[in-house]
């Protein structure tokens, strides 16, 4: 199976520069090869979090990149869809999507290093247990 026939797993957020951002870079660690991560925003920040990339970058995960705009192409294409939570009710994700999984993390938006390292072990703790149950 090649990447572009991969299952696509996508995590959204309203801003697609924390939680959602490290979401899918733990399921490209932990996931097999025959899923591909994505992450998406509803209002996609300019960049991702700083404290965020230092947070990552201390379990060594890099995030680059820019925060991405949730399509109706993206939302289509995928077979599980993961709502990180909102803060801003209006522009949750939640209101345009029906059928998701909803982990209701709190946004590291102006969380400090310690309390984002908090978020960061939840986030990989719920994507392990997707992961696992992926593979049944």
């Amino acid at each position: 199976m090649n990447f572009i026939d991969a299952k696509k797993i996508l995590f959204i957020c309203v801003e697609n520069a924390g939680r959602s951002q490290m979401a899918e870079a733990f399921f490209k660690k932990h996931a097999h090869h025959s899923f591909q991560a994505l992450s998406a925003g509803t209002r996609p920040n300019l960049e991702i979090n700083p404290i965020v990339v230092q947070a990552m970058k201390e379990v060594g995960i890099e995030l680059h990149g820019k925060p991405k705009m949730l399509t109706g192409e993206i939302l289509s294409q995928s077979i599980k869809i993961v709502n990180m939570g909102c803060m801003d009710k209006e522009s949750c994700p939640k209101l345009f999507v029906d059928d998701l999984e909803n982990w209701n993390i709190q946004d590291p938006r102006g969380k400090t290093l310690d309390e984002v390292r908090i978020i960061r072990t939840q986030i990989e703790s719920k994507v392990v247990k997707l992961v696992d149950q992926l593979r049944k």
